[in-house]
């Protein structure tokens, strides 16, 4: 049997893994078993949060449409009873950004529901 070199095909790997880690601290950007190690939990992390971020902004959204109607003396559960039984379909990342940057169209949909 002939013998296969595979100084190549093995560093190219590690160049891989390696440049990922670029950035990372300490032994974990350098080294290839720690970096490797580092790699493949934050990818797990990076998958997990991308879920959680969805999580997060809604809960944002909810605060940010909160503050604002409370400026009207309505929460936050009243004024979205009150839009859902006036059938307005407004999802919540809109309605934050309209409380936040544009508060008078927010202060219309306020006088439609009350």
């Amino acid at each position: 049997m002939t013998r296969i070199k595979r100084g190549f095909v093995a560093r190219q790997r590690r160049k891989k893994v390696l440049n990922l880690t670029k950035g990372f601290r300490g032994s974990s950007s350098v080294l290839f078993r720690p970096a490797n190690q580092r790699k493949m939990k934050a990818l797990r992390f990076s998958y997990r949060d991308r879920r959680q971020r969805k999580r997060d902004l809604r809960g944002l959204w909810i605060t940010r449409i909160n503050a604002a109607a409370r400026l009207y003396n309505l929460n936050y559960s009243q004024f979205i009873y009150k839009l859902k039984q006036l059938n307005i379909h407004i999802n919540r990342k809109w309605l934050a950004q309209l409380a936040v940057r544009d508060s008078k169209i927010f202060d219309q949909l306020i006088q439609t529901v009350c």
